[in-house]
């Protein structure tokens, strides 16, 4: 495509599902075409960029060098021709678009709800999609728009997206209101004594970084239960005599349990929103992003 006046945008499209699809017959689809329709986009696409563009294979149809080069181009500009359609202005009051956030379990609830408290009030029309993170599918699926806006960690988060800081989190440890160690701090005795609860965030593990803390100073816990879900952990420890090291925000505002100051340091955590490219000037994603900001950013 050597000349802007013989550009088509429909044939951009046609690349991009391609290229994300790797498969005529689900681009097509995509696209609400024809089979035999996508196959003569492909044709002319081959013509524009004089290159193949795509061999076929055994599952498919594999992107030349030429295509792949094209991919993160042809997004930028249909996500840009996609912003320029949008209202110049948005109101969240009428606004109905769906939301699709990706969030570890911790990040659904000490993030997503609070979040989704305050969006019903400001944007009642918009729907919100929660989804787990799969950290190694999630460039493809913000890139692929299955998902808009991220929770994570900076370690996890790709460096082609987008993101900014929400806040830091500190560990405490936690037990039930009545618990007989409640009315005053554990020492690092008692700590390593009593049984305790682990939140494993991949779930069927027994370390954590409270027990490499421990092992820096060469002391041990026992850990005798392992757990993914906090809901789950929680009910555990209102019903038991088990403690738990676990992040402030997931009990600040939990019944039946305390928390006191953990009897060693116990490194934190930073949590971040992260998004793509195409979003980024969006006026309603910006919106969105905008309200996350304000509730959890401290000024």
């Amino acid at each position: 495509m050597r000349d802007i006046k013989t550009v088509d945008l429909n044939l951009l499209k046609a690349l991009d599902a391609l290229l994300d699809e790797r498969n005529v017959t689900r681009a097509a689809a995509r696209l609400s075409l024809t089979q035999p329709a996508m196959s003569g986009m492909l044709t002319r696409l081959r013509e524009s960029f004089n290159d193949p563009l795509f061999v076929r294979s055994q599952r498919g149809i594999v992107p030349t060098q030429r295509a792949l080069d094209l991919a993160l181009p042809v997004k930028k500009v249909l996500a840009e021709i996609a912003t320029l359609l949008q209202p110049a202005e948005f109101d969240p009051r009428s606004a109905s678009l769906t939301l699709t956030i990706a969030a570890t379990d911790y990040a659904l609830q000490a993030i997503a709800v609070p979040f989704l408290v305050e969006l019903k009030k400001r944007a009642p029309q918009i729907r919100v999609a929660l989804l787990p993170i799969e950290n190694q599918l999630l460039p493809q699926q913000l890139e692929r728009g299955e998902i808009d806006l991220a929770l994570l960690t900076p370690p996890n988060c790709p460096a082609e997206l987008h993101a900014r800081r929400l806040y830091d989190e500190d560990y405490v440890c936690v037990m039930r209101s009545d618990h007989p160690n409640a009315q005053q701090p554990l020492s690092l005795d008692e700590f390593c004594t009593l049984e305790h609860a682990l939140f494993s965030y991949t779930g069927g593990g027994f370390l954590g970084v409270t027990d490499e803390a421990l092992a820096r100073i060469g002391r041990a816990r026992q850990v005798m239960l392992s757990v993914k879900s906090f809901l789950v952990m929680a009910s555990i420890l209102r019903a038991s005599d088990m403690i738990a090291v676990v992040p402030k925000r997931l009990v600040d505002s939990l019944d039946g349990l305390v928390t006191q100051p953990t009897p060693i340091p116990v490194e934190g955590f930073t949590k971040i929103a992260a998004w793509h490219e195409r979003t980024h000037q969006n006026p309603a994603h910006r919106w969105i992003r905008d309200l996350l900001f304000e509730l959890f950013i401290a000024p």
